[in-house]
């Protein structure tokens, strides 16, 4: 009996395994292939071959579903990145790359240390690397995902086609659980769309750090032109917050708001913000209970790159200690 139950769990790891060439949705890929991104009829059959190869991973859904900055509260979070060592870490980046860094600053205007931040947050700056292949991230995501599988089906198509542009091998491709690539972590659909070539070798890598800072400045001035980085602007002011929960919608994508709004709902911040500026309310769990921010239009910017306000305030503060911490 237990040798019979043994060979089921094996036959059941197998099927899991096996790949997608013969999923329902497969037909539906290569249909969008052809239609959307102009596939031949012999770069079909290379997709085919690579589904046959993408294996499933459920372990990628539960990650993705579980995402830290989704289930932690914000003291657990904030250990993770506003660390001692990601600090000093990012002083050092921002010594290595002192040219690189003020030229992305100066052409897109994003601030070298929340470039910086984002990297130090993403991959603790270009030191972190996924062994999951994006192949098999975005198949299974994109394939079997519960509630984000036409988000992920379409990003599995535009790694397809960038496998295509960039003579990329999808069978090495390494990047996150959601399929992201490269240092800066750009899905697909915004390597091919906002990556560049920063170091001017003819090349648009984004495990080339060069490379990774111009496209991280790109993308905050150019994915969403309701939430483009604003140069010279602050990006949180603290508040407190004397009100209805229920006036506020919190933490939101967008600033759904203005700073005389959150006021006016009970959520105020110091003297000298514009009354009419976006804003948003961000609440964030402590140990200690909760803490009270109002987000500005640079905030919203940084949760373009995630949507989590947990994220965003990482970043911003791990900029922020970069700022002014001595060099």
């Amino acid at each position: 009996m237990r040798f019979l139950f043994a060979a089921a769990a094996l036959l059941l790891c197998a099927a899991a395994q096996a790949g997608y060439e013969a999923h329902p949705r497969a037909a539906e890929l290569l249909q969008t292939l052809a239609r959307d991104y102009g596939f031949s009829a012999v770069e079909l059959d290379w997709v085919r071959g690579e589904l046959a190869q993408a294996r499933q991973i459920p372990q990628l859904i539960e990650s993705e579903q579980q995402a830290k900055e989704k289930t932690l509260s914000w003291t657990a979070y904030r250990r993770i990145h506003l660390t001692g060592a990601n600090v000093e870490n990012g002083r050092a980046f921002l010594r290595k790359y002192s040219k690189s860094l003020p030229r992305a600053e100066e052409k897109y205007g994003v601030p070298k240390e929340v470039i910086a931040a984002i990297l130090g947050v993403e991959t603790k700056y270009g030191t972190y690397h996924s062994s999951t292949r994006v192949l098999d991230a975005l198949a299974t995501q994109g394939f079997d995902h519960p509630t984000r599988s036409d988000f992920f089906f379409k990003e599995l198509a535009e790694f397809f086609a960038l496998c295509r542009e960039r003579d990329f091998d999808p069978q090495k491709i390494r990047g996150s659980y959601a399929g992201a690539m490269g240092a800066a972590q750009f899905m697909p659909s915004n390597y091919r769309r906002l990556a560049v070539d920063f170091n001017a070798d003819g090349n648009i890598d984004l495990w080339n750090l060069q490379d990774a800072i111009g496209s991280i400045a790109r993308y905050l001035t150019e994915y969403d032109p309701e939430r483009t980085w604003q140069p010279g602007q602050a990006v949180i002011a603290p508040a407190v917050f004397d009100g209805d929960r229920e006036d506020l919608e919190i933490n939101a994508r967008k600033p759904k708001s203005t700073v005389a709004g959150l006021a006016r709902a009970g959520l105020v911040a110091p003297e000298g913000l514009p009354a009419d500026l976006p804003a948003g309310a961000l609440e964030l769990s402590t140990d200690e209970g909760s803490q009270w921010w109002i987000g500005l239009p640079n905030f919203f910017a940084i949760m373009s790159y995630n949507p989590r306000a947990y994220y965003a305030m990482s970043v911003t503060q791990l900029a922020q200690a970069l700022g002014d911490a001595p060099r």
